[in-house]
């Protein structure tokens, strides 16, 4: 409880510092969290990405669902955050990266991702980095791999169309606010941008 607590004011003083990169005032609800990885099937993936990690919310559940022979990359810009996750998780299999989900491939040594997780607020992110962050999911992710994430609005769902055969929404109504959950699959090759 009093951990609940001292996550719950960081991740709001991080929102208050950048609004844009943590998109909530609130860390999702676990009812949430448990909704959202439902969607996906962990006991079958050996390389799954957490992108926004926040106060590990997400990666808690993660860490429990893990393949024992899984391994696993949190990616988290907010270096507070991230002094806070690289003291709860010591599991070999888990590793924290302060770093941008711009960046994910430079972490992968050419290996393919069975499952992203995304707690990214894809609508006030730049358009640049929005559009960065699906490029590297599409190139990272299996061809049979599946990304989950949360969102806020539907506005993202025709930008995940764009880049995913397959795109799932389901509402988790009573998470503070309530939040849409998206499971999209084979992801699409994207053309390269005009210059």
């Amino acid at each position: 409880m009093k951990r609940d607590i001292h996550e719950r004011i960081r991740f709001f003083r991080s929102f208050l510092a950048n609004p844009r990169q943590v998109g909530a005032i609130l860390p999702t609800s676990r009812r949430a969290v448990r909704d959202m990885l439902d969607m996906a099937n962990f006991t079958r993936a050996r390389c799954v990405v957490e992108l926004g990690a926040g106060t590990g919310v997400y990666t808690e559940e993660i860490v429990a669902r893990l393949h024992p022979e899984a391994y696993f990359l949190a990616f988290e810009v907010d270096p507070e955050l991230v002094a806070t996750l690289d003291g709860r998780f010591e599991d070999p299999r888990v590793r924290i990266i302060n770093d941008s989900a711009e960046n994910v491939g430079k972490y992968l040594d050419g290996a393919k991702v069975d499952v992203i997780v995304s707690g990214l607020p894809f609508t006030s992110l730049p358009e640049p980095v929005k559009r960065n962050i699906f490029e590297q999911i599409t190139r990272v992710l299996a061809p049979d791999g599946v990304m989950v994430a949360i969102q806020y609005s539907t506005m993202v769902q025709r930008d995940l169309s764009r880049i995913f055969a397959s795109v799932r929404r389901r509402v988790s109504p009573l998470n503070v606010p309530p939040a849409f959950l998206f499971r999209c699959s084979a992801a699409l090759p994207q053309e390269a941008p005009e210059r």
